[in-house]
């Protein structure tokens, strides 16, 4: 069973259907009230208006979304809970090591997975958060790897990165499906054209950001190695390999005593997978990530 991380799902599901929904409310009005584009520069405008749109909108209401998806319960950084206190003491350390401006929310959310992640429009306004099966299974020194790595994705503005990345797929996406929608609307008599060329445009449209997806997730997993970089640099090599090594051994437990096989999210970390599903994976293997961060200079 292969699993995707599910902040890039959620990430991914959001901007596609803010895009879809943009699109056709624009052919609904385009339609009934004769608002229309000319020429192929405003086109090109359009489209690329709608396509960082969609990806600035799902980046705006990530660090909400998480919270309601997840059921993330934010800690007070006054919290009396010891252990809610070393957690936030940890998260803030590794926050100032980072030299971020702000520092981030902590919270905690149910989930016997060992999960965690980061999210948040800016370096001002991110959300660092773990599974309670996280901190139940791993001891401090791996915690504070896992959240080490986070926090360096946090400082190498990765959610922005991914969210241009994301912008520049989806207008290439609108302009290609335009392009192949017009292609074949034109083989149609022409009473038939503008529904065959619409249909065939948002069709097209779904299918193309998919594929898009594998070029997202292809980035997702370059910036994973350059998050563990960042996580051994702030939370020291030993704490990061140690993080990720306990991950092997949590992922091997839940495999072994769990009918339904589960991912192991923890870092998005995804099971056994085939070469296929690869493309669509948002994380590398964790043994390769190990190999690579032993070598690496820090």
């Amino acid at each position: 069973m292969w699993a995707i991380s599910k902040r890039i799902v959620l990430f991914l599901m959001v901007n596609v259907l803010v895009l879809t929904t943009v699109m056709i409310t624009f052919s609904i009005l385009s339609t009934v009230f004769g608002i229309s584009i000319d020429g192929q520069a405003g086109w090109l405008l359009l489209y690329a208006l709608f396509g960082f749109g969609g990806a600035f909108i799902s980046l705006a209401i990530s660090r909400w979304m998480a919270k309601r998806t997840m059921g993330v319960k934010v800690i007070d950084p006054k919290t009396h809970d010891a252990g809610e206190r070393q957690l936030v003491e940890m998260v803030h350390s590794l926050a100032r090591k980072a030299r971020l401006p702000a520092m981030p929310e902590v919270g905690i959310f149910e989930s016997p997975e060992v999960n965690a992640f980061a999210t948040g429009p800016s370096k001002k306004r991110s959300l660092v958060a773990v599974s309670t099966g996280l901190l139940q299974r791993m001891d401090q020194p791996s915690v504070e790897g896992v959240i080490g790595h986070e926090i360096a994705h946090i400082a190498n503005g990765d959610m922005v990165t991914m969210t241009l990345l994301q912008g520049l797929i989806n207008t290439l996406v609108l302009i290609i499906a335009r392009l192949i929608a017009n292609v074949v609307a034109s083989a149609v008599e022409e009473r038939s054209r503008f529904m065959v060329s619409m249909i065939a445009f948002h069709v097209l449209q779904i299918g193309l950001s998919i594929l898009g997806s594998i070029v997202v997730c292809y980035f997702s997993r370059k910036r994973e190695f350059r998050a563990d970089h960042g996580g051994a640099k702030l939370a020291g090599r030993d704490q990061m390999l140690r993080g990720l090594r306990s991950l092997v051994g949590a992922h091997d437990t839940i495999n072994a005593n769990i009918e339904t096989d589960r991912s192991v999210a923890t870092l998005k970390i995804d099971g056994k997978t085939s070469k296929f599903m690869t493309l669509f994976s948002t994380h590398p293997p964790l043994e390769e990530r190990i190999r690579r961060l032993e070598t690496m200079a820090i």
